[in-house]
């Protein structure tokens, strides 16, 4: 399969959303390795801290997050500030909807959508959030029994631990470090001659343009930039080379 092949999606691919991103079989088994690691390190370091008998060791959507920082280490919704951010404000929301809301159903809806605006404004998008609101209000009795002290645990607790998880796991790897800031000191593509370089300033303009929020990094947006400009080059030059070699050795 050549590399046109594997990026290259068909309609129903694209209408379907299939990811078509060539990942290698290393970095799909590093990903589950993490999670593995990662969710054990949260139900047993939750369970010797303890808590109320009947309170929850681990929320729901902590797999989701799991999946997210070990997944997608670079992805915007996976960074320190969106989990933590995200689960925080969304476990607030949920509860004090839980309390001020008497219907579950109308409860639960307001939860998620608050969540969504809160997260927006504060920019710290993460899914995972949605559930975890879900949870508050929709958790039974043994969350309503914590009130607020649910912020602090299982919340807190758990996603401090998944961060700290996915720092310790995924410094052992390179190219994958997390949070993603620590991965700027790798080497960068070098600028290539040729092609206007792409400023901070142009990335933000594109981005308003687009008004929608995209899980990619600028960091990575620039490496992917220059790398593939990069090849552009390197093609082109073979190219000349070869166009070179035939003119030389062509007859008079």
């Amino acid at each position: 399969m050549t590399m046109r092949d594997r990026v290259t999606a068909s309609p129903w691919q694209q209408m379907l959303g299939i990811e078509s991103s060539p990942v290698s079989h290393r970095e799909r088994w590093v990903s589950a390795l993490g999670g593995f690691v990662g969710l054990l390190v949260i139900y047993f370091v939750s369970h010797a801290v303890g808590g109320a008998p009947s309170a929850p060791l681990l929320i729901f959507s902590i797999g989701a997050s799991t999946v997210l920082v070990f997944a997608v280490p670079h992805g915007s919704l996976s960074q320190p500030w969106p989990v933590f951010g995200g689960h925080l404000v969304a476990a607030l929301i949920g509860v004090a909807c839980a309390r001020m809301v008497p219907n579950a159903g109308l409860a639960a809806a307001t939860a998620v959508g608050l969540t969504i605006v809160a997260m927006h404004y504060l920019r710290c998008i993460h899914p995972p959030g949605g559930a975890t609101a879900l949870v508050a209000v929709l958790g039974g009795p043994s969350v309503q029994a914590l009130g607020f002290g649910f912020v602090l645990a299982p919340v807190l607790l758990n996603v401090l631990l998944l961060l700290a998880a996915g720092v310790a796991f995924n410094a052992f790897f390179p190219w994958r470090r997390y949070p993603a800031f620590l991965a700027r000191h790798s080497a960068a593509p070098e600028p290539v001659s040729g092609y206007d370089a792409i400023s901070h300033e142009d990335f933000v303009f594109a981005l308003t343009q687009m008004d929608s929020f995209i899980d990619v990094s600028e960091d990575d947006l620039l490496r992917i930039y220059g790398l593939a400009t990069g090849r552009h080059r390197e093609m082109e030059e073979r190219a000349a080379a070869a166009a070179r070699s035939v003119n030389s050795s062509a007859p008079p």
